[in-house]
């Protein structure tokens, strides 16, 4: 059974997720790996290039995003992953907020579930306990098809972490240890770009709960508030907001540029170990 922790510790760096979207309508890579020869091709190149994680993913949940049917989803995921289960040990987060594919997934190989609604879907909750794997709660005001309807905060900053305790204290109760609970503010996920840029600046602020951070700013619409570009455009300002993550404390970043988050972050830690 996996240990986050203890894959975190044995890399002793921080980890790189890549995102594997099975999608036609996710927001930067939707329609790219909807077949399954595609999505094992891609998880092979991102696993080569130093991705350490793989994040499976059969629904979108860009800004506007609407539900698809708990079939639709397991036929896009299950053969995927089955598949690259049966040829490698890779690491396999599943992207999922339904109970069943949580289930299937895990069933056939999957390792991590990545929930951006933290287990708070009718049996969410129930199914990752019973499971017993690796389970990652995202921050999110609203939902997907309405989050990004003018979100509001009195202070950002205090009001995800009211929500990660009031989360970690209903998965401890569902007897899902604290060592198996990562932690990820959501990005993107209900904030304007004010939002966002206090997040990042104040990440370290998250790890007094003692569970790993993780961090997805892969090609996000805040760097083209800031920068006017567009999705396929925003490669250098992700590996850069990665970069700032993890000096900020995030342990692992949910990327769609490996190689170039990999090499950002190689030298990264190679200038820190100097420090040692």
């Amino acid at each position: 059974m996996l240990d986050i922790s203890s894959l975190i510790a044995e890399h002793k760096n921080p980890q790189i997720m890549g995102v594997l979207n099975i999608t036609p309508d996710s927001f930067s890579d939707g329609g790219c790996f909807t077949t399954k020869s595609e999505a094992i091709r891609q998880a092979e190149l991102m696993t080569r290039q130093g991705a350490s994680i793989i994040d499976i993913g059969g629904e979108s949940t860009r800004p506007g995003a609407t539900p698809v049917s708990i079939d639709e989803e397991l036929h896009r995921v299950i053969p995927v992953i089955e598949a690259i289960r049966s040829k490698s040990n890779m690491v396999i987060s599943i992207d999922t907020s339904k109970p069943e594919v949580m289930k299937q997934a895990v069933g056939a190989g999957a390792d991590i579930i990545n929930d951006v609604f933290a287990l708070r879907q009718p049996g969410a909750l129930e199914m990752a306990a019973s499971l017993k794997v690796p389970v990652c709660l995202m921050h999110m005001q609203s939902t997907p098809e309405t989050m990004q309807h003018n979100p509001r905060y009195s202070n950002v900053i205090d009001e995800v972490k009211a929500f990660f305790e009031e989360r970690i204290n209903a998965c401890e109760k569902a007897d899902i240890e604290k060592s198996k609970i990562i932690l990820d503010p959501g990005f993107g996920f209900g904030k304007k770009l004010e939002h966002n840029l206090s997040l990042l600046a104040n990440l370290e602020t998250f790890k007094s709960y003692g569970c790993p951070l993780l961090v997805g700013l892969s090609r996000k619409s805040m760097f083209g508030d800031l920068l006017g570009k567009s999705v396929n455009e925003r490669a250098l300002a992700s590996v850069t907001a990665a970069l700032l993550a993890v000096i900020n404390g995030a342990s692992i970043v949910r990327v769609h540029d490996v190689q170039e988050t990999f090499d950002a972050l190689k030298i990264y830690n190679a200038a820190q170990s100097l420090n040692l």
